[in-house]
């Protein structure tokens, strides 16, 4: 089982869902970082979301950081971050050991694993397991902002309900970015907000579930992170995205409407602004060219799918007997993730975008500042 990704900073991850603990470990911090522990604790609140949209699991997610911090800041050494479980109710699984949850990876677990994996509440496999990936995330996210870079995500649909795009003038989106990443429930429009909420709380009356699309920006990146070929910013970030428990789509700038386009409306013309610096008019390319960023807003979409967990009787295998079988589930799930899951969307494209920094400018640049 390989939980490790990264090149010059590394996350490993560990734990499973009922198990004692989960956490991650970050390898390649500079030694100096100031770090906000309230700043993290926001992002772990945020990935739980709102108590009445979400499952009933209601886990504190207080984190310790038990190696390479020290009187405020990084030490250099390999930063572990342990979050410890304590609301689960393993016996709600015990029929999943033969039972398949459809759509979900107790299958694909069982073929990889021969039935040795933890099975309880999806063990590793688990969106458990995101919380310590929020934790680091938040870490690399405080070290972008050091650097002027600002983050953020709203949810553009969910459950057929659209929210407004993120605007297209920076100054507007920087302050759109700030206020998704204050927001429990990240929309530009409170109108679409609510139909939302109406539509995930519709979702569970009818024990069922809702996906989305999450839409992500970060303004303030410098040009030239990323390298063609296999460590473009698209691979990278695409790669950590797809690691994320029930995301099933990515795409870049304008995406796969790009495809509709003639070439004069899918480039993006060149100008120098009033600081003479090199821009875009438009931003089809979503701020990366050739794979590497050009110091025009990077903006992405995540396609989130219905929480498989519903409580309808749904067609399934028994392996024990051998036979088919019809699984009713128990235990607590969620109507809907995608409100969930934009922490742990923010929390990997920081990592990733801290990573390929690191690659251009040295992992001493996550302290010591730069100009690009």
């Amino acid at each position: 089982m390989k939980s490790v990704f990264g090149s010059n900073l590394t996350l490993s991850l560990f734990g499973e869902s009922h198990g004692p603990a989960i956490g991650a470990v970050l390898d390649g911090l500079a030694p100096g970082i100031p770090l906000d522990l309230d700043g993290i604790r926001l992002r772990l609140d945020q990935r739980r979301g709102e108590a009445a949209l979400s499952t009933a699991r209601r886990e504190a997610d207080e984190f310790e950081l038990v190696s390479g911090f020290f009187n405020g800041r990084t030490t250099g050494a390999p930063l572990t971050i342990l979050i410890r479980n304590a609301d689960t109710h393993s016996g709600d699984y015990r029929q999943l050991q033969a039972l398949m949850r459809p759509s979900h990876a107790d299958y694909t677990a069982q073929c990889k694993y021969h039935g040795y994996q933890d099975y309880r509440g999806g063990g590793h496999f688990s969106g458990r397991i995101t919380a310590p990936v929020v934790a680091a995330g938040a870490i690399c996210r405080q070290i972008l902002e050091s650097h002027g870079a600002v983050i953020g995500s709203h949810l553009l649909r969910c459950g057929g309900v659209e929210d407004l795009p993120f605007p297209e003038q920076e100054d507007a989106l920087r302050q759109a970015l700030r206020q998704c990443s204050a927001s429990a429930f990240p929309v530009l429009d409170p109108d679409a907000g609510e139909r939302m909420r109406r539509r995930i709380a519709g979702a569970k009356e009818a024990l069922d579930s809702v996906g989305g699309v999450i839409e992500t920006a970060v303004a303030g990146l410098p040009a030239g992170l990323g390298e063609p070929w296999f460590w473009s910013v698209e691979s990278v970030l695409s790669h950590l995205l797809f690691s994320v428990p029930a995301v099933k789509g990515v795409e870049f700038g304008a995406g796969f409407a790009i495809a509709e386009m003639a070439g004069s409306e899918a480039n993006d013309p060149f100008y120098y602004d009033e600081n003479g610096t090199v821009r875009t008019r438009t931003n089809r390319s979503g701020g990366i060219q050739g794979g590497i960023t050009n110091g025009m807003p990077l903006i992405l979409r995540t396609a989130i799918k219905p929480t498989p967990s519903i409580f309808r009787p749904q067609q399934t295998v028994d392996l024990a007997a051998g036979q088919n079988a019809t699984l009713a589930l128990k235990g607590r799930h969620d109507p809907a993730i995608v409100h969930r899951a934009r922490a742990v969307v923010d929390a990997v494209v920081a990592f990733g975008l801290v990573d390929l920094a690191a690659g251009r400018y040295g992992t001493d640049w996550m302290a010591a500042g730069f100009s690009a």
